[in-house]
């Protein structure tokens, strides 16, 4: 029996056994190491040879991946490890560093309960990992530290023993204060790593070797002799006296809580419902025999077995042929295959039970982000939220009229299996758009759709999806009249104070207003809203609300679902240049209705509600809101002239420049509609010396002098008059 199906064997066994199980996450910024990390991680555990381990990139499956050498996909993988004598299984979700695929990393940490983030010795802390230290906290996932490429630091930056040390403390000590400052309350100062309890490792995961305090008493290493090892180019030794899967895997066991102590603190911070209900204490026992809880976290597409729901199993078992329900959707779905995931291999097995990480066949109707019960009415999990959201837009035409029925069909299976990808099907102009987080996710997809689905496509251009607000309230009430003159809507706007924008980005208020109307009213109140003013709420509409502050109106009440309906069809396309809507207060002041319910329906409330909200907007300084990226440029001095022409080119403000020896660090923020292209652009004006990376930081309002130029071509490309309707129009 060979050592793969040995461990296959131990995980069957070991997968009831919660105290032995860790499902844990890899993150870091782009190219910090991580997939050769897993890698080792796997071979040392006999999952992969060897010798290719750090060359194979197991998780690596794709062949896009391998071409362009970063990860693209979460891939997952278990192992079994022994630690003091007992097997330990871990669960390890590999994810992707680059920022245009954070959606993936978010999703990744819902699955998991502890993560080991990975810092370059070389470059330290950077703003990549701070996002990714941030999501996981998020998500009440505990991290440890392992800091990479330590030979680099010996054999290209020539720094003495000291030299290291001294720069080891000041990346561990950047770690813990970004901890501290993100920490869920319960854990602040608890969580800290430090070398000296083993939660912070050091190595090398190309050359295979990794070190910790703890392992140093167990090997009698110490720094002094792998300095030595690195100096004499010997670190295949130090491979095999200090192997990184054994430092890195005790590292986990010892510092990374089980599902059983994991769920006890995250089910509370995940998901709303009523944690005294069955299901509610089922999760945070972890019982295996409780209610099924599944939160799917990824779909892979596989050319024999069809779409795999890959997900973490929070309460009760899943079997073969069981029925299941997807939350939200009417009908049940059979489970066809239950599988754990080892390496790119899944591995059947019977049934797979709460506390683990499972990949199901039959989920047809899962998304990433989908929660699965065995009754269609348990509470989902919280939506998934996400650090930046998708602002890139390309329109997708098939080439051949032939493939269009393929196209929309696979367009809807990537937008289920990436949710980062937004994809907007419009039968009648018939354009497809579909945006993603930047221009090297779209990339990526559109090569995915032409290689791996076999559709040829054309795309267009890359287009920036802008937003449209209010700059001040509205000066006097608007009036709606409905097409039979019977009905009159008054409305005013006015822009959403930032903090309340702020917390229903981050989804502290729920957005269902009917179902929380008592959490929504508490939340609004405690931010400072005007209390007769959050009594009102009807509806939320991504990051705008809609409240009734009318006194003793007769039948108003009737019309409510009907004035939502209105207020969401605005929001979504407002009166500028039909973009989105965000940070809007829409109030409902005054109505004035016909009796006879035959004279209020929805042809008469919806046009009249949908002008006044148009209205008042247009009384109330309307403004464009274009997205913004965080660009962070490491460059040698004598470029930095080249570098900062390109950003000011660019309509970029340098927020921050720092010196580092003789590097020059810059912060600045730009428009993304201005970065298109800024790759090569920035490449050549550098003869590509130079590390940069960004990050979507949201969304400020566009310079005036730019706003008419912008809205007219807007407006021309999706076939509307160039110029926006004035209030008057909306009055009859």
């Amino acid at each position: 029996m060979g050592k793969k199906e040995d461990n296959i064997r131990k995980a069957k066994d070991l997968m009831t056994k919660l105290d032995h199980i860790r499902n844990i996450g890899i993150a870091a910024h782009i190219d910090h190491g991580k997939t050769t990390l897993s890698d080792n991680l796997l071979a040392g555990c006999g999952m992969i040879s060897e010798e290719l381990a750090g060359k194979q990139l197991a998780l690596d499956f794709d062949e896009q991946e391998q071409a362009r050498g970063i990860t693209i996909n979460t891939a997952s993988a278990s192992m079994v490890h022994e630690f003091e004598g007992e097997e330990y299984l871990i669960n390890l979700l590999d994810t992707p560093g680059h920022v245009d695929f954070g959606g993936d990393v978010t999703r990744a940490m819902r699955a998991v309960d502890g993560c080991i983030v990975v810092v370059c010795a070389v470059e330290g802390a950077m703003p990549q990992t701070e996002t990714v230290i941030r999501q996981a906290l998020r998500e009440n996932v505990k991290p440890v530290l392992f800091i990479n490429k330590v030979d680099r630091l010996i054999n290209e930056l020539r720094v003495t023993p000291e030299e290291m040390q001294e720069r080891f403390v000041k990346i561990i000590r950047k770690f813990n204060e970004l901890l501290n400052k993100m920490a869920p309350e319960e854990f602040k100062g608890k969580w800290n790593v430090k070398p000296e309890d083993g939660s912070v490792a050091f190595g090398s995961a190309y050359y295979n070797w990794a070190i910790s305090v703890p392992y140093m008493k167990k090997s009698g290493l110490n720094f002094k002799d792998i300095y030595e090892h690195c100096q004499n180019n010997d670190q295949k030794t130090l491979a095999k006296k200090s192997p990184i899967h054994e430092v890195i895997l005790d590292m986990v066991v010892d510092h990374l809580p089980s599902p059983k102590e994991a769920q006890r603190y995250r089910i509370p911070n995940i998901w709303r419902g009523d944690l005294d209900s069955p299901i509610g204490k089922s999760m945070l026992e972890t019982r295996p025999d409780g209610p099924l809880s599944l939160m799917i976290t990824k779909i892979i597409m596989d050319p024999h077995a069809g779409e795999v729901a890959v997900g973490r199993l929070y309460s009760g078992k899943i079997s073969k042929g069981q029925e299941v329900y997807v939350i939200g959707k009417p009908k049940p779905n059979r489970v066809q295959q239950v599988n754990l995931m080892v390496g790119a291999d899944r591995i059947p097995v019977e049934f797979v039970t709460a506390g683990n990480v499972v990949a199901v066949t039959g989920i047809k109707d899962a998304v990433a982000g989908s929660t699965v019960g065995d009754t269609p009415d348990m509470e989902p999990f919280e939506r998934i939220v996400h650090i930046s959201e998708p602002v890139v837009t390309v329109a997708v035409e098939a080439k051949h009229t032939k493939d269009l029925p393929k196209l929309i069909e696979v367009l809807r299976t990537i937008s289920k299996a990436d949710p980062s990808i937004h994809v907007e099907i419009n039968q009648e102009t018939g354009e497809n758009l579909m945006s993603g987080m930047g221009e090297l996710h779209l990339e990526i997809t559109e090569y995915r759709i032409k290689n791996d689905y076999g559709v040829d496509i054309v795309t267009s251009e890359p287009i920036v999806v802008y937003r449209e607000s209010v700059a001040k309230k509205t000066p006097q009430k608007f009036e709606g009249k409905s097409p039979n003159k019977h009905n009159r809507f008054y409305i005013e706007v006015e822009p959403l104070p930032e903090n309340i924008i702020k917390a229903l980005y981050n989804n502290e208020i729920p957005s269902n207003v009917k179902k929380y109307k008592k959490e929504v009213v508490k939340a609004l109140q405690d931010l400072g809203m005007d209390k007769e003013v959050a009594k009102g709420v009807i509806a939320i509409e991504g990051l705008n609300i809609l409240t009734d502050v009318t006194k003793g109106i007769q039948y108003l009440s009737e019309t409510h679902e009907l004035i939502a309906q209105a207020f969401a069809e605005v929001m979504r396309s407002g009166p500028l240049a039909a973009e989105p809507c965000q940070g809007l207060l829409v109030k409902l002041v005054d109505a004035k209705l016909h009796e006879d319910a035959i004279h209020r329906g929805p042809a008469q409330v919806i046009p009249a509600v949908r002008n006044a909200i148009y209205g008042a907007m247009m009384t109330s300084d309307p403004i464009l809101l274009e997205p913004m990226q965080k660009v962070f440029i490491s460059t040698p001095q004598e470029l930095m002239g080249d570098a900062s022409r390109e950003l000011t080119q660019r309509r970029a403000t340098v927020r921050n420049m720092t010196t580092e020896k003789d590097m020059v660090n810059i912060d600045a923020k730009a428009p993304v509609a201005e970065m298109f292209g800024f790759a090569s652009a920035i490449r050549s004006a550098t003869g590509g010396r130079v590390l940069w990376n960004t990050e979507n930081i949201g969304f400020e309002p566009l310079p005036k002098a730019l706003q008419d130029e912008v809205i007219r071509k807007i407006r021309e490309r999706k076939g509307l008059k160039p110029e926006p309707y004035p209030p008057s129009y909306y009055m009859d």
